[in-house]
């Protein structure tokens, strides 16, 4: 087949006065062929012929109408879903190979008779006018912390002019990690932007029959930065297009990022947010002409930040604990009947009573958990001993394994004592000191001794140093059981 570039060489030899012979063998082609390209004086791209013919019988011909009219009433099925409805009732005249042949026709309906698709407009981002952002599951990277699994999710924030990104750990999609998310990103940024997009989140957005368009809270959000507020039409996440590809892209990257690291795993919680840092870090410096604009133009950051918190009133019960977030906590006894302000940030909830902070708690992930730290109740434990054994907490009652395991062993020496026993043992570890009572039961667990709260208290008070778990003693090892082996005459 003759080229384009073939008749162009020709044209110029024949230009440069060459004869039809020279020209066609200096363009490689047939005498013949060079003098009906030179009478033409067209391209052979400028004379070829369409081709509209079938070079093979249509094998699908007396079945497409049919095919045609499903996806008609249907456009929704799948190519390969039809064929194999057409093998289905129609055995041995459809074979595996012409799939491909009729995924092409049914591509070629979609193309010129199917429904219209939806447009996507792009836009004009303007340095300084639009900020996005939303939370995205980080569980498939399978990160670990101590070679334990570590769900959490990242609230991701994106500039859309100049694509600057940042990120917070977060574990749940809460007003509290929406609002430490925001700021953080703002005060790294330096200034504010002219508005805000996020998707329909209930923290932030109310439901359509609802007076106001955002939540209060968020509201105040907006207002003490001076945020215009924007939400996403349901369903519709492409209005928020810059943040959720950058989701993809984001983790994308953090996973080239591990695996160059050569290990999931980290030793803290902190050091797997250093990592995070470093890596927004290195993916921002690309960006810096364009965040220059940015910057140029965001509005100043008001003179502090808002806590990021969420207050609510809540009254002592009598069993030593309130009921905040759908969770349990345990306080102070001494507060029992009196009304406490909870503050709920992020990972932790702080308990204030008389304008004073009185205890500060891990804030438990989900709904319907609790956390009860037995120093708060042990004392009156000691005086009803006898409550102990169905406590609906009990499990929480236990600082680490060992503990439990005294508890289990007192229990098979002494069922009726057992409880007392250990509850003095825990009683012990609040007033003088955890750590010196794990020791202790650690040293008569591994020593085979009985165990009892004297001896225990009578370990922990003496002041004797046990010896770390991580000393681990090694006899040596007989090389004269390999003598033996010979002199038995079995040699290998």
């Amino acid at each position: 087949m003759v080229t384009d570039a073939q008749v162009r060489r020709l044209m110029r030899m024949l230009t440069d006065g060459k004869t039809l012979a020279a020209a066609a063998a200096a363009a490689d082609m047939d005498e013949k062929t060079a003098r009906k390209y030179r009478r033409l004086g067209k391209l052979p791209s400028e004379v070829a012929r369409p081709h509209t013919w079938r070079t093979r019988k249509d094998a699908f011909a007396e079945v497409w109408e049919e095919v045609r009219g499903r996806l008609a009433n249907n456009p929704g099925l799948e190519a390969k879903t039809l064929f194999e409805d057409l093998q289905r009732r129609n055995p041995g005249r459809f074979a595996d190979g012409q799939l491909r042949a009729f995924q092409r026709r049914v591509k070629a309906w979609h193309a010129q008779e199917g429904p219209e698709r939806e447009v996507f407009f792009p836009q004009v981002h303007r340095p300084g006018e639009l900020c996005q952002s939303d939370f995205t599951c980080m569980n498939s990277l399978g990160v670990t912390i101590e070679k334990q699994p570590f769900p959490h999710l990242m609230y991701h924030f994106v500039l859309t002019y100049s694509n600057w990104e940042t990120g917070t750990i977060c574990f749940s999609e809460s007003f509290e990690s929406l609002s430490e998310g925001l700021q953080s990103a703002l005060w790294e940024l330096g200034g504010v932007p002219q508005a805000h997009r996020t998707d329909r989140m209930s923290t932030a957005v109310n439901k359509t029959d609802h007076r106001e368009e955002f939540t209060q809270r968020y509201a105040a959000l907006l207002r003490h930065y001076g945020l215009e507020g924007r939400k996403i039409q349901a369903d519709k996440a492409n209005e928020n297009g810059d943040v959720e590809q950058r989701h993809h892209r984001w983790k994308r990257a953090l996973d080239q990022a591990l695996m160059m690291r050569g290990s999931r795993d980290f030793q803290s919680r902190e050091e797997y947010a250093g990592f995070v840092r470093n890596l927004f870090k290195q993916l921002d410096q690309g960006r810096l002409k364009h965040l220059t604009e940015e910057r140029a133009v965001l509005r100043r950051l008001p003179p502090k930040r808002l806590d990021a918190c969420k207050r609510e009133k809540s009254r002592v019960g009598k069993s030593s604990t309130i009921h905040v977030g759908h969770n349990t906590y345990s306080v102070p006894s001494r507060l029992i009947g009196e009304r406490v302000d909870v503050r709920l940030y992020v990972e932790h909830v702080e308990v204030w009573y008389g304008q004073k902070r009185v205890e500060t708690l891990p804030r438990l992930r989900g709904e319907k958990r609790y956390a009860i730290n037995y120093r708060h109740v042990i004392g009156w434990l000691v005086r009803k001993p006898g409550a102990f054994a169905n406590y609906l907490y009990r499990n929480d009652l236990f600082p680490n394994s060992r503990f439990r395991m005294a508890y289990d062993a007192l229990i098979q020496s002494s069922p009726v004592r057992g409880h007392k026993e250990y509850l003095q043992i825990l009683y012990l570890a609040a007033r003088e000191n955890e750590t010196a009572v794990d020791d202790a039961l650690r040293h008569l667990i591994d020593q085979g001794q009985p165990i009892a709260a004297e001896t225990v208290k009578a370990l922990v008070r003496s002041g004797q140093q046990v010896p770390p778990a991580t000393d681990v003693a090694i006899a040596p090892t007989d090389l004269a059981a390999y003598d033996k082996l010979l002199d038995g005459g079995e040699v290998a």
